[in-house]
């Protein structure tokens, strides 16, 4: 029509291949940062890098070592309870609970609680058992055995009645803590592994070591050496 000449193939402008190039980079980028997120989720338990770095787990029982003590005995460390809005809590000492600040440094491991096993109104319930907890451990001196961090959080989740339940304790918070918990990250799984090994192959050889001085002063003095 009008010596106009018409095709089937479409018409490609020189400017749409950099343009495609540019698109084809830029879905490349998304996806992987959607592979990164989704693998996160997957890890962390709805956890994003986000919350990771601020330190914020909602809903969380949170734990981390205490230095050369956790190392001996990786069951003992610093336990705290975190807000519905994941702000940490935690008795860092005598008439001291700290606030989005944990003793001992950042949460290595978090155990996620179900705000639908709390007696009342969700949020609003949790967030007041945390907070009159807390500030009840602010009158009281901290004692290493006997009422200490995890005293701290078993009384905030018996003033909620997690679990319909107010029989928690530094016990039973210990072991659940323990067999529940996730490391934060697979860093953290790995760095608390290898502490594990080396201070049982540490604990080995200084009773190997305690034996060898044991037999040779026993040969020496009663042997006859």
């Amino acid at each position: 029509m009008n010596g106009v000449a018409f095709t089937d193939r479409p018409l490609i402008h020189d400017c749409a291949l950099p343009l495609s190039r540019h698109h084809h980079l830029s879905l490349q980028a998304v996806m992987a940062e959607a592979d990164d997120t989704d693998m996160m989720v997957n890890y962390h338990g709805d956890f994003l890098k986000s919350d990771r770095k601020s330190s914020r787990y909602p809903y969380c029982v949170v734990w981390t070592p205490i230095p050369i003590l956790s190392w001996v005995l990786p069951f003992i460390g610093h336990m705290g309870i975190c807000t519905s809005s994941g702000v940490i809590r935690d008795f860092a000492g005598s008439y001291f609970v700290s606030e989005d600040n944990m003793g001992f440094g950042r949460p290595t491991k978090y155990w996620k609680l179900d705000v639908d096993k709390v007696c009342g109104n969700g949020a609003a319930t949790w967030d007041k058992a945390v907070h009159d907890a807390s500030e009840e451990y602010k009158c009281r001196p901290h004692n290493l055995c006997f009422d200490n961090c995890h005293s701290h959080v078993a009384m905030a989740l018996n003033l909620m009645r997690y679990d319909n339940s107010t029989s928690w304790n530094m016990v039973n918070l210990c072991t659940l803590s323990l067999i529940h918990g996730k490391h934060v990250s697979k860093y953290f799984t790995k760095y608390m592994e290898m502490i594990w090994i080396l201070s049982i192959t540490v604990v080995f050889m200084l009773l190997l070591l305690l034996l060898f001085f044991f037999f040779f002063f026993f040969m020496v003095f009663y042997g006859g050496w």
